[in-house]
């Protein structure tokens, strides 16, 4: 009997023990998850500051060139009114009015569909020689110097 109570007790050590071990490694792991919960929580916010920290960046640059236009938009209208106020000159004003739809021509010439440069030039008959090839030109240089 003594010995079974030995046993009994040896088997409850040995039980505490690996309860013990058991719960510990659970521990860890459930403090590692807490730590890693922990920084994903302190990334989202850094990452969510960083955001509005762009965002209010962007906003004031919008503020600040709408600003800009508009001071540009004002120094321009102020230099016309001067300039319509100050020069009676009608020989002036006629040149602003043609240099104004000169400009007004460039912009309608510019809005228009451009061809794409060309990577050879145009033969006036298929079986001419193009301007690239390497003898393009040789027979008159030839004819020119056997006259002279």
């Amino acid at each position: 009997m003594t010995n079974l109570i030995l046993a009994a007790i040896a088997a409850l050590v040995v039980g505490i023990v690996i309860g013990v071990m058991v719960g510990r490694s659970g521990q860890g792991q459930t403090l590692r998850q807490r730590r890693a919960e922990q920084q994903i929580d302190e990334l989202r916010s850094e990452f969510t500051r960083y955001q509005a920290q762009v965002n209010e960046h962007f906003m004031e640059s919008a503020h600040l060139l709408r600003r800009f236009n508009d001071a540009y938009r004002d120094v321009n209208q102020h230099m016309a009114r001067g300039a319509n106020r100050l020069c009676n000159d009608e020989d002036w004003m006629e040149e602003l009015q043609q240099e104004t739809s000169k400009k007004r021509l460039e912009e309608v010439r510019e809005d228009a569909p451009a061809e794409p440069p060309r990577d050879y030039a145009p033969k006036k008959d298929p079986e001419a020689k193009g301007t690239l090839a390497e003898d393009f030109g040789l027979d008159k240089e030839r004819k020119a110097s056997s006259e002279a």
